[in-house]
């Protein structure tokens, strides 16, 4: 990908997707649980509790804090496994899917606008 920006232009970005979802009244997310999600999200199924831990570095205790405040929001939900009756699989869901594609929508609707002011 040819596409490059600085830093301080992908933090602007960011916190240009931020307030425009606080703007919209959208869910508190911290950091972990956004990472959570989008990992959960953006990197092939199946996600476990202990295979979640290991890929972002912190305890199952956490991710499961984590995952608690995320399928009260329903943006994942909790499957026992068929295959192992003693692990759980965090799933996708519609809502989940929902809120990603719109967030995603508003750091594009940051880069154009950032865009927009480098031009002038």
């Amino acid at each position: 990908m040819g596409f490059q920006i600085k830093a301080v232009q992908a933090l602007d970005l960011w916190r240009g997707a931020i307030v425009e979802s606080v703007r919209r009244d959208g869910p508190d997310l911290s950091a972990r649980q956004m990472a959570l999600l989008l990992t959960v999200y953006l990197t092939p199924p199946p996600h476990t509790v202990r295979g979640l831990a290991a890929t972002l570095n912190v305890s199952k205790p956490a991710i499961t804090r984590a995952l608690d405040r995320l399928a009260e929001l329903g943006l994942v939900k909790r499957k026992t496994d068929d295959a192992d009756r003693r692990s759980v699989l965090v799933q996708r869901t519609v809502k989940g899917s929902v809120f990603l594609r719109e967030f995603g929508d508003l750091i594009v609707a940051a880069a154009a606008t950032a865009g927009d002011e480098t031009a002038s």
